[in-house]
């Protein structure tokens, strides 16, 4: 749950004061588990307000830079945005013979086609949020990613990701998931069930295709919640898939993410880092041949879970992950 205090040293009845007015101080609280918050400080709210599908705001933290806040759920920050980014798009690309076509779930941020365009092989991205005044802000505010939403190779299309896929008749090489968080009561959950993988994604993936999605929390006592689920309903679906994590500074735990396909991924570290001089413009900060290697090598008691994992994704056995986004007024 998100929430920004302030103070101004001297609390009132044990509580903080409200944003109105000066004060020394200002912070964003998230709570990640029962008893368990996430407080960092702000230079200032830069801009809040509310769509007809969530709540948005983009604040300027001490730590992490500028941070977009969707209904009261962390969903990147400037510093490190690239770990989370990188993570996402560049093992699928890499994986695949030769991407061209890519479909972006989500992804309004515009950071996750910004890192499938600088691959030289990709000749057409569709990006679908359903929320267009997401889209709008991210465009105005998150000035990073102003060259990718110019790119002549990228189609927006405002539309609900499932209606979207199962509209078109085309096929993609890859469809990344950069939805948010399967979170209880919240729109996205249903994009993340076996039915939807096996009725909806699979059919619109070219032979050879690779899905890729982010898969929430992965810690070592958070990956219950929903990445050894995620994992295990993928792989009803797909003969091969690959579950891997990376620590994300702003979200205070490890992350993770699972590539599914049904042909084998079968690139060594070697063979990644050729893929990468050979394909990407510029260089990545974080994700290389030997990070991608441990970063899909999981601690041991994480390796157990998912392989002992039963539970499904379904819409009457969903999993969430902790807490509900709040309003930030």
């Amino acid at each position: 749950m998100g929430d920004i205090s302030c103070s101004n040293g001297n609390e009132v009845n044990g509580k903080s004061h409200s944003l109105a007015g000066y004060r020394k101080s200002c912070w964003y609280e998230e709570e990640i588990e029962e008893n368990l918050r996430w407080c960092f400080a702000l230079n200032s709210i830069l801009h809040t307000g509310a769509t007809q599908y969530q709540d948005i705001a983009l604040l300027d933290t001490k730590p992490f830079g500028k941070a977009l806040v969707i209904d009261g759920k962390l969903q990147s920050a400037e510093i490190d945005e690239f770990i989370y980014h990188e993570s996402l798009v560049h093992p699928a690309l890499l994986h695949h013979p030769n991407p061209k076509s890519i479909f972006i779930m989500g992804g309004g941020e515009g950071s996750t086609a910004r890192e499938i365009l600088r691959h030289k092989t990709v000749e057409k991205v569709v990006m679908c949020d359903i929320d267009e005044e997401v889209v709008d802000f991210c465009k105005s505010y998150l000035v990073v990613n102003r060259e990718a939403f110019c790119d002549p190779r990228l189609e927006l299309v405002i539309n609900d990701a499932r209606a979207e896929l199962e509209s078109r008749e085309e096929c993609f090489d890859v469809i990344i998931g950069d939805l948010a968080d399967p979170i209880e009561g919240g729109p996205c959950y249903q994009l993340y069930t076996k039915s939807f993988y096996e009725s909806t994604v699979k059919p619109r993936l070219s032979p050879g295709g690779i899905f890729v999605t982010q898969a929430g929390p992965a810690g070592v006592f958070s990956h219950t919640e929903v990445f050894s689920c995620i994992h295990n309903t993928l792989r009803q679906v797909f003969k091969h898939v690959v579950a891997y994590s990376a620590h994300i500074p702003s979200f205070a735990d490890i992350w993770g993410w699972v590539m599914a396909s049904d042909s084998p991924f079968l690139l060594n570290a070697e063979e990644l880092d050729l893929r990468m001089k050979q394909r990407i413009k510029g260089e990545n900060r974080y994700i290389d041949g030997k990070t991608f290697s441990s970063a899909s090598t999981l601690s041991k008691v994480v390796r157990t879970s998912l392989d002992n994992e039963t539970q499904v994704y379904t819409e009457g056995t969903a999993r969430f992950i902790y807490g509900h986004g709040t309003a930030l007024k």
